[in-house]
């Protein structure tokens, strides 16, 4: 809050109280307060920390090559959210919306798939459906800021229900890459 008492600004945040006779002082203070705030606030500093966002698979294929070539060629998935597109005549809008969960890459969760017109580079699933939002991973190249998939992220979509039903078996079994 800025005020004015006795001839002087002031200025009050968070129990602390700033009195001056000069404004320019008063200004850059409150400047610096606001820009602080907004940095804190910022979605890539949240916390204090580096926030995980997603960046598609083609941002991996240059340090993974063999392992994006193979995957963008032999994973019937990495092609998946065509065949959603060729069924979506005969599905409700609900049960749609419920197959992007699988089939693009983090639809519904905060920085994942939106529309092929928003998130083009999200709109199959891709290397991070297992491995989680890539951003740190890229950045630093270091292996700990990138998720080691697990049965239990496979299971999230390969649910025994659609296993039987379409024979698919989760990549971690044949060898993902």
């Amino acid at each position: 809050m800025i005020g004015k008492t006795g001839g002087k600004a002031e200025i009050f945040y968070r129990g602390l109280i700033m009195k001056t006779d000069n404004i320019k002082i008063m200004f850059l203070a409150f400047a610096a307060l606001t820009i602080s705030c907004l940095i804190a606030l910022s979605p890539g500093t949240a916390g204090g920390g580096s926030v995980k966002t997603y960046v598609g698979s083609e941002n991996c294929q240059s340090c993974h090559e063999k392992e994006y070539e193979n995957f963008s060629s032999n994973a019937a998935k990495a092609r998946s959210f065509e065949h959603v597109q060729i069924m979506k005549k005969g599905l409700t809008e609900s049960e749609y919306l419920g197959c992007l969960k699988c089939h693009t890459t983090a639809y519904g969760e905060p920085g994942g798939f939106v529309s092929v017109k928003a998130t083009p580079e999200l709109k199959n699933p891709g290397c991070e459906v297992c491995h989680g939002p890539g951003s740190l991973h890229i950045e630093s190249g270091d292996p700990k800021d990138i998720k080691q998939p697990t049965m239990a992220v496979c299971e999230k979509c390969h649910i025994s229900e659609r296993v039987n039903s379409f024979k698919f078996k989760p990549m971690l079994y044949g060898g993902a890459h």
